[in-house]
């Protein structure tokens, strides 16, 4: 696996899939905005197995494995690159081995930086800012965050990936961080836009390159007066505060056979816009989420950042 374009002391992103969806969606974003394109791709199909089948039109085919491929943007003012990896799902097993390929690749393409995004779960209400939590893989790297609004994290665990993959990184001496947004854990297995947006208001402040965030700030807003007015409304039928056991679980993911005519027809006018500017993928991604079918066109999605070149 070797990269397709030379990068200028680049900084690299890693995200998978989490609750909240809060590091994936960041991750989604800025490859959007920034209109990236594929660099590579890390060749792991060894360490996933196949776990499902997809029906399309009642016949079963075999599922395929996740991919894990890495994405890049050529900054213009000739600063720091940026390269996101992106992991569809994370290994069952041999994570280290994983993780170090992941590593090796980032230290072949010289990056100088490397920061995974996650979500932290607390107690907040749904209305109020997310902070920003903040664990680093060197004492230097904790100096370089000290003017942005984070708070330390202390101690405690960064579980999965997120975590593991900056340990590595400090074995290898590779400066970096785990950016974690926070979000209401009664709301944990819904989408929190909010902390992926104070999530990349740091990396972005972080790395001094600019994103045009109002996108994901509306979609923010929306989803707080939505979680806002449920909450209240489940709190007051209680009569006292909702715990996360109370939390009715979401309805599963809408099935393909449901979108009608139009929403195919919307969805491939998108796909074609998208195709000509890239920048409006996000609003392409944030429609399939709205009609829970991300996971069925994902390839289809991330073919519109290959490289053109």
């Amino acid at each position: 696996m070797e990269p397709s374009v030379n990068l200028r002391k680049p900084w690299m992103v890693a995200v998978w899939p989490g609750i909240g969806h809060v590091a994936i969606n960041a991750g989604y974003f800025l490859m959007s905005n920034l209109e990236m394109a594929v660099l590579a791709e890390l060749q792991v199909s060894d360490l996933f197995e196949v776990d499902h089948v997809v029906i399309d039109k009642g016949i079963l085919h075999t599922g395929r494995r996740p991919r894990s491929r890495f994405f890049y943007w050529s900054n213009p003012s000739q600063e720091h690159d940026l390269v996101i990896f992106l992991g569809e799902a994370q290994p069952q097993l041999g994570k280290h081995q994983y993780c170090q390929s992941i590593i090796e690749f980032a230290m072949r393409i010289g990056v100088e930086r490397i920061y995974t995004f996650a979500a932290m779960a607390t107690q907040m209400h749904p209305q109020h800012d997310s902070r920003v939590f903040f664990a680093a893989t060197h004492e230097e790297s904790l100096k370089e965050i000290q003017n942005q609004p984070v708070q330390i994290l202390e101690e405690g665990q960064i579980s999965g990936l997120n975590g593991l993959l900056l340990g590595v990184a400090a074995e290898k001496g590779l400066q970096g961080g785990c950016l974690l947004g926070e979000m209401p854990h009664v709301f944990s297995q819904l989408p929190f836009p909010k902390a992926s947006l104070a999530v990349l208001e740091v990396f972005t402040s972080l790395m001094g390159i600019e994103v045009d965030l109002t996108e994901l700030a509306s979609q923010a807003s929306q989803m707080d007066d939505q979680l806002g007015a449920l909450l209240s409304q489940v709190e007051e039928q209680l009569g006292h505060p909702i715990t996360s056991s109370e939390v009715e679980k979401p309805v599963e993911a809408t099935a393909m056979e449901k979108l009608t005519p139009e929403d195919h027809a919307r969805l491939d006018k998108l796909f074609d816009e998208a195709g000509g500017d890239r920048k409006k993928a996000f609003e392409l991604k944030q429609e399939l989420d709205r009609l829970k079918v991300f996971k069925e066109f994902e390839d289809r999605f991330l073919d519109l950042f290959k490289n053109s070149n």
